[in-house]
């Protein structure tokens, strides 16, 4: 009997210790969040959209907080993609661009390039740290963060992932390829059911789900009878009315619906977190000026100048692709009955750097030791109603060409402040009696504007940015001209 006793509380002792060793299970809600590819902040209905529809998104309203000061990190995908990995500005992880990038090879400056094609290895993701809280991790859609199978998103934390990687809407492919391949589905449906399976297959567990659209981005498409509805239907002032690009964005919204659906009907909405969000600004035009509509969709706007146009961000200045508001503003929604009032509106300044900590704190885990994370928490502030620091400055930098010059820029509080990065410019704006960007201050408030650079250029060498260098091959009647990225000549 004695050694028997003995035995159990040795057993007891030796499986404690091998527990200790095991991930912790998460007490935090499951999370899901949505991200769309290029949708603006002006596309919504929920943001003031006359001719978009998007009656799932308009319920995610009603039933969460939407925020009306949420901004992408950066005016194009993979760096923001970088923020929300890693709670890290783009230029500090060093990805600065679209992973290849831009290129003109003959402009005043030269620009600087990511220091890596691909989402550096040794930064701990927000997939890392949710798995090690004891998440099931998974990743659905686009990445762009690395082409190589070392960059893909199982190497960064997600249990189960399926990379889109091109072949447009309808003939979607996948890294790794899809064992059995879903014929004549829309890339949007096949994403939402990898969401939909693996909700069900971790319903009983804590889970974390990314899923990442790759709608509205181009070349336009969408289905037949979506865009026909659109065709029937009467436009509106002051936005293009592109019946493509609507029914892509109705596409994105019966994703979310299903998506809300299937966590409804599991009887996990009240421990569910949904969160809906974009990764840059909308598109107004490509930045080479050619068509933007896939081929098989051409005949829509054969003729037309909507075959050139996608969106508006009015009232917001400019598009994707620039530090203007209308590159950089997005739309964000959050969903948590119980938690979160339906209804409710959020002025507060939020940064894609934000998702990192604000994840980890629902999560209930800490920052990770000896890794710098530059955003901040709105948990406190979406759930208690806390104030946020009004003196918060959020800070963009995208030192290449395209649909502008060379640019940084700092927000505090209603102040923006703008550096041309080519002829050392500056632009002030207050946008709390200016969303639009018209009325350029600098020259009224230059105490303002100097306080604000200063406090840009501490942040730059701060997150060690690198800047635009004269470029010696500078020719004036070349400079528009695009070239293939050096980085892509030496693959």
């Amino acid at each position: 009997m004695k050694l028997s006793l003995l035995f159990l509380l040795l057993s007891g002792v030796f499986l404690a210790a091998c527990d200790q060793n095991l991930p912790q299970q998460s007490k935090g809600p499951n999370i899901i969040f949505i991200l769309a590819d290029d949708m603006g902040w002006a596309d919504l209905p929920a943001y003031g959209n006359k001719f978009n529809e998007a009656p799932n998104l308009d319920q995610l309203v009603r039933d969460g907080k939407r925020f009306t000061n949420a901004y992408a990190a950066c005016p194009v995908c993979s760096p923001t993609r970088a923020s929300i990995m890693t709670g890290q500005y783009p230029a500090r992880v060093g990805i600065i661009d679209f992973i290849t990038g831009h290129w003109r090879p003959y402009e005043k400056v030269t620009v600087p390039i990511n220091r890596t094609q691909y989402l550096p290895g040794n930064l701990k993701t927000i997939g890392n740290i949710m798995k090690e809280a004891g998440y099931a991790t998974g990743y659905f859609g686009k990445w762009h963060l690395g082409s190589k199978p070392e960059n893909h998103p199982t190497n960064f934390g997600f249990d189960v992932a399926e990379e889109y990687v091109g072949g447009g809407f309808y003939h979607s492919k996948f890294k790794p390829a899809l064992k059995v391949k879903p014929k004549e589905q829309r890339l949007s449906e096949i994403l939402t059911d990898m969401g939909i399976d693996f909700i069900n297959k971790n319903k009983n567990n804590p889970f974390f789900l990314f899923l990442a659209h790759y709608d509205v981005h181009v070349q336009l498409d969408a289905d037949t009878v979506l865009i026909e509805k659109y065709l029937n239907k009467k436009r509106v002032p002051d936005y293009p009315c592109n019946a493509v690009y609507a029914a892509m964005i109705e596409h994105v919204d019966r994703s979310v619906g299903r998506i809300v659906n299937t966590v409804d009907s599991l009887g996990l909405s009240n421990n569910t977190v949904i969160l809906f969000f974009s990764d840059n600004g909308g598109l107004k035009m490509r930045f080479d000026k050619i068509v933007l509509l896939e081929k098989s969709k051409r005949y829509v706007y054969e003729g037309d100048s909507l075959a050139y146009i996608a969106s508006s961000n009015y009232p917001l200045r400019r598009e994707k692709g620039t530090i203007y508001e209308g590159g950089i503003r997005e739309p964000m929604i959050i969903k948590w009955p119980g938690k979160v009032e339906g209804g409710s509106i959020s002025d507060a300044l939020i940064s894609s750097v934000d998702f990192y900590p604000a994840l980890a704190s629902l999560a209930g885990v800490d920052m990770p030791a000896g890794q710098v994370v530059d955003g901040t928490s709105f948990i406190d502030e979406i759930l208690e109603g806390k104030d946020q620091n009004k003196e918060r400055a959020i800070f963009w930098h995208y030192p290449v060409y395209h649909h502008d010059v060379p640019a940084s820029a700092v927000r505090q509080g209603d102040w923006k402040l703008i550096h041309n990065l080519v002829d050392n410019t500056v632009e002030l704006y207050n946008l709390k009696n200016d969303i639009g960007e018209s009325q350029e201050l600098s020259k009224v408030y230059p105490d303002k504007a100097r306080e604000l650079s200063a406090l840009l250029d501490q942040w730059r060498e701060d997150v060690g940015a690198r800047l635009p260098v004269p470029n010696p091959d500078f020719d004036e009647s070349k400079r528009h001209q695009w070239a293939r990225h050096p980085s892509a000549l030496r693959k």
